[in-house]
């Protein structure tokens, strides 16, 4: 595969993008990047800004949904904070924790320290297993008396998620207890606005009243962090109505920076495959509805075949019933039955299915309600899909195949 000729290419992009890296989720850009959010940047800066002329940096708080800023806005100015304290030959460091990953104290607080090694570029390996999360963080406090650092933020992006305050209460205390000579802070970002009240009155009132909201972005502003990243694509690739649609389609859905950009990255991955050149509203359409398939498939990837079963027979209803928008359990039970023996599958009873239809209205995949039969009938449930039917089939079929639909 190594000739000449361009169309024997098979690693040839299609001339979309530019820097593709702009329009992916978990980028951080510069801060010139970070748009419609000014005030919150100055107020974690204001936070930061005694850690950068060797002073304590003051510990925060900040809650808003997904997608909102909270992570990159914390980042980029962490970032920035670092090259400022570095010109006023200050050692600050900084330590990213996603605690949706890192879930218990030990885990974290590995993590904590894999990221300051990394920072330092240290000679030091953090093992993965075989000790505490207390040895953990005593390599943290080693590293910042050998380094002879000055001050170090650690993020903990969903710290909700965490098992417990453990670490938060450890970095709180750090100086204080003689763990570390180094001011030690925290930006703890939580998706729930209830988290605080978790906290252990220690811990409170060691944040210092702290607090950010960040709420979700409108039109405008999206339209702006879009406008920002065009230079992800080549020039002239995307049509004039595709980022005001895309950000149009963001602001009523949901305000979510993060899935605005991974649209309009989908969209441009659409054009790339199709060879199309240019990037359409049409590709928009087309990446809205994937993205919604791929987020239907991780949550049914987790769900044994049977619920899968089930799901399909709901949503084959839906579409061959379009003027009926709910069904109930026997109907459903009844197309199940022809689902599963085609899979190969022994059924499963009705009653099961009927328990596992109400798990799945549990969790917002559909709704199931009571009604009233006619005269000699007693009240039975209808089962409604809260999805798009062709959306849970393509998912469905993609968690089976285990790659794309």
């Amino acid at each position: 595969m190594s000739g000449s000729n361009e169309d024997d290419n098979i690693f040839k992009t299609g001339g979309i993008f530019a820097n593709r890296e702009l329009v992916r989720v978990g980028h951080v850009p510069d801060l010139e990047r970070v748009v419609g959010r000014d005030d919150e940047v100055s107020a974690i800066g204001q936070a930061l800004g005694p850690a950068t002329v060797g002073g304590p940096p003051e510990s925060t708080i900040i809650y808003g949904k997904t997608g909102t800023g909270k992570s990159l806005v914390a980042r980029c100015v962490s970032r920035e904070a670092h090259f400022e304290a570095q010109a006023n030959d200050i050692s600050f460091q900084q330590a990213y924790v996603d605690c949706s990953d890192y879930q218990t104290d030990a885990k974290a607080s590995r993590e904590m320290a894999r990221k300051l090694v990394a920072s330092l570029d240290a000679d030091i390996d953090v093992p993965r297993v075989g000790i505490g999360a207390a040895d953990y963080r005593d390599i943290t406090w080693d590293l910042l008396e050998e380094y002879n650092i000055n001050s170090l933020v650690v993020i903990l992006d969903e710290i909700d998620k965490l098992d417990d305050d453990e670490l938060l209460r450890s970095l709180s205390r750090a100086r204080e207890s003689g763990k570390a000579e180094a001011h030690v802070g925290a930006i703890c970002i939580s998706n729930k606005i209830e988290y605080r009240e978790r906290l252990s009155e220690r811990i409170d009132s060691s944040l210092q009243e702290n607090e950010l909201v960040f709420d979700p972005y409108d039109a405008g502003q999206l339209r702006a962090i879009l406008e920002n990243r065009t230079d992800a694509f080549e020039p002239d690739v995307l049509e004039p109505d595709v980022i005001p649609k895309v950000a149009a389609l963001s602001a009523k859905e949901h305000g979510d920076a993060r899935k605005a950009i991974d649209t309009l990255y989908e969209a441009g991955r659409l054009a790339e495959k199709q060879g199309t050149g240019t990037v359409t509203v049409s590709h928009v359409d087309d990446a809205v509805q994937q993205a919604e398939v791929n987020r239907f498939e991780k949550l049914v990837r987790g769900t044994t075949p049977h619920v899968k079963y089930i799901l399909r027979a709901l949503a084959l209803l839906t579409v061959d019933n379009p003027a009926q928008e709910a069904f109930r359990t026997h109907q459903i039970y009844t197309l199940y039955l022809e689902v599963a023996k085609q899979a190969g599958a022994d059924p499963l009873s009705e009653d099961r299915v009927y328990r596992l239809l109400k798990e799945q209205s549990f969790l917002g995949v559909t709704e199931s309600n009571h009604t009233g039969g006619g005269q000699g009938e007693g009240s039975y449930l209808e089962h409604r899909l809260l999805r798009d039917p062709a959306v849970v089939i393509q998912a469905i079929d993609a968690s089976a195949t285990g790659g794309d639909p």
